[in-house]
């Protein structure tokens, strides 16, 4: 995972041509699988175009989009939104595996096309496609949304010198996409504890801290406990 995760990069343009049935198949596999262990719901549509159909909706620039995962759940889990975050992360590095270029969508696309149950909410969408080397535009989106990316000192709070498994966790978190280019996500690692948390002021605030926590874990390999402030263990 961790060469996927060097190798993803937020794509807005996509190819004309649609994935193939065996992308497909193992994108739904690895979908039924990750629904599976989190209790999500999330969807595979080989064909979500039309929530992107209106241009004064499609921040970046799309181009092209086809194929989305409709990121969702149950609307009464308390930890949905980190949920999606985290096990969606997981899902893009394993599409990046297959070749194929993704981006988070958090409000810039039309909902009201995309049909939800009633008891579940999905914030967001993962779009998925073939994808060519970085167009001239994507270059200048590219650089006007990455002017900077934060220093691991500007990422994490500690009171002793870091240990190489808190730094190998930190180098993947610098890689983590999130909302807007924020990377609002706090580490702190003090008394020999590992924990992380985000200020939860913005709707996707709770998604990018499930993202971050992906890639630590990668990184520094071990888990995180869910929740805003969760503690990290060693395997």
């Amino acid at each position: 995972m961790l060469s996927a995760i060097e190798n993803r990069a937020s794509r807005r343009k996509f190819e004309n041509e649609p994935i193939t049935d065996w992308e497909k198949e193992n994108i739904i596999s690895i979908i039924n699988h990750l629904n599976e262990v989190s209790g999500l719901a999330m969807e595979f549509m080989e064909d979500g175009s039309v929530a992107f159909g209106k241009l004064s909706k499609s921040y970046g620039l799309f181009t092209s989009v086809r194929s989305l995962v409709l990121m969702k759940g149950n609307k009464d889990d308390k930890d949905l939104d980190e949920k999606i975050g985290y096990y969606g992360e997981e899902l893009v590095l394993h599409i990046t595996n297959l070749g194929l270029g993704t981006c988070w969508v958090g409000g810039t696309f039309d909902k009201d096309v995309l049909t939800i149950d009633k008891s579940e909410k999905s914030p967001c969408v993962v779009v998925v496609g073939k994808v060519a080397a970085l167009s001239l535009k994507e270059k200048m989106i590219h650089s006007v949304t990455h002017r900077k990316v934060k220093s691991m000192e500007e990422r994490i709070i500690s009171d002793s010198p870091l240990p190489q498994w808190v730094q190998n966790g930190m180098k993947a978190v610098l890689l983590a996409p999130s909302a807007k280019n924020t990377q609002k996500a706090m580490f702190k690692y003090e008394n020999n504890t590992l924990s992380v948390q985000i200020a939860n002021d913005y709707s996707m605030d709770m998604i990018d801290l499930g993202i971050a926590k992906k890639h630590f874990e990668i990184g520094a390999k071990g888990k995180f406990e869910f929740g805003n402030g969760g503690i990290f263990y060693l395997e």
